[in-house]
């Protein structure tokens, strides 16, 4: 029997990462120093971004690029019910009106035909100003079909990448901005790479990256000689020039941060490992499991099994939690929390998004899992059928 909780994912840190994060800590730079510069880098550079901006969250990162993107009081942004909070706050913090188009029954991600029949039906001053796709567990969105969309009805896009650094669409790293305007990335503990909390905004439009950079530093600029009339020419002197936050990443979490991406790699082959042996073992069960395309690659941040008759689903949920096996549903859509309710959204609203956090579980999958609670994993799930 399995002796202690195994999550659904999980943080893997190693000496290299203790050994970073303390040399940081005896450098005399907490904040504002090299590191967060140097794992900016890193990422464009890995992605093929022009521009990378490392914040404290990934929430912070959708929140700045909706604010970059000059969301005001009623513009429209539209994403996916099926996604954490975040995604849809983060356009309500910038002031915006939020509406969701319903999921693909096959990807779990937003459904394509039906965002384009959405926007054929809607008004044209009804348009949504930014649309925000969500990668799934690792899986992309149909980001080319999205991009021409774009086009034809003058939409920004926010990747809501949070689930996918590593991910590729086509031969594409998921990051890499070719089919939206800015992409966003998180390194919870959960991730596939961890900075303890943090995020970051990928893009290759140099306004943005300055507005955004500008934004996450509560607005303020040091090039002194881009000022007229300045009290001083004394260095350090600066100017808010921008109603901005403190969304700044601490150089404790991008020494994190960097330690872990060379270890990227290997946790994304170990993760399609799991998955492959999930594959393997439940082809022939009357359940779906996660879409497999040669034209995508999956970072498989989740790996989700969807069970159609919801006694059945409990049952196998409940059986996983009791085993001490953490299992989770990811996600609740957002449109049936409280406070989505209260904005005018209607329980029964988006149909197969209700449909799926119905059916779905987020069963365990992350670099360390051990082969003996994966063959426990599987053999539980195996008995109910």
């Amino acid at each position: 029997m399995t002796t202690k909780n195994i999550p659904y994912s999980q943080h893997n840190i190693n000496k290299s990462d203790i050994k970073n994060v303390v040399s940081t800590l005896k450098s005399g730079w907490l904040t504002q120093g090299s590191k967060v510069p140097e794992f900016e880098k890193i990422l464009s550079s890995y992605v093929k971004s022009k521009y990378a901006i490392a914040v404290n969250s990934a929430t912070s990162a959708l929140h700045l690029s909706c604010l970059a993107l000059g969301l005001k009081k009623n513009d429209k942004v539209w994403t996916s019910p099926n996604t954490f909070v975040s995604t849809a706050n983060a356009a309500l913090l910038a002031g915006a009106k939020i509406d969701f188009v319903d999921i693909d029954i096959n990807t779990n991600n937003i459904c394509v035909d039906k965002l384009g029949e959405k926007l054929s039906k809607t008004k044209k001053k009804n348009l949504p100003k930014v649309v925000i796709p969500v990668h799934i567990g690792g899986y992309s969105c149909d980001m080319k079909k999205i991009y021409s969309l774009s086009k034809k009805y003058n939409f920004k896009i926010i990747e809501d990448a949070s689930h996918a650094l590593g991910s590729k669409y086509f031969n594409s790293l998921v990051g890499s901005c070719k089919y939206s305007d800015l992409a966003v990335l998180s390194f919870h503990p959960v991730k596939n790479i961890t900075t303890g909390e943090g995020g970051m905004v990928l893009t290759n439009n140099k306004f943005l990256s300055d507005k955004i950079q500008n934004l996450r530093t509560h607005g303020i600029e040091y090039n002194v000689k881009k000022f007229k009339n300045r009290l001083s020419n004394l260095q350090g002197y600066f100017q808010q020039t921008d109603l901005g936050l403190n969304y700044r990443m601490s150089d404790i979490a991008a020494s994190l941060g960097i330690s872990q991406f060379k270890r990227l790699k290997l946790f994304l082959k170990k993760r399609n490992q799991i998955a492959k042996k999930y594959n393997m073992e439940f082809k022939n069960l009357p359940f779906q499991i996660p879409l497999i395309d040669r034209n995508y690659y999956s970072a498989f941040h989740l790996y989700i099994i969807k069970i159609k008759k919801l006694g059945l689903r409990n049952k196998i949920f409940n059986k996983l939690i009791k085993s001490n096996f953490k299992v989770n549903i990811h996600y609740i859509p957002v449109h049936t929390h409280p406070f989505y309710k209260k904005l005018g959204f209607k329980k029964n609203q988006f149909s197969e998004s209700i449909n799926y956090y119905k059916s779905a579980i987020s069963i365990p999958i992350f670099p360390h899992l051990k082969i003996k609670d994966q063959n426990r994993i599987i053999k539980i799930i195996k008995s109910f059928f």
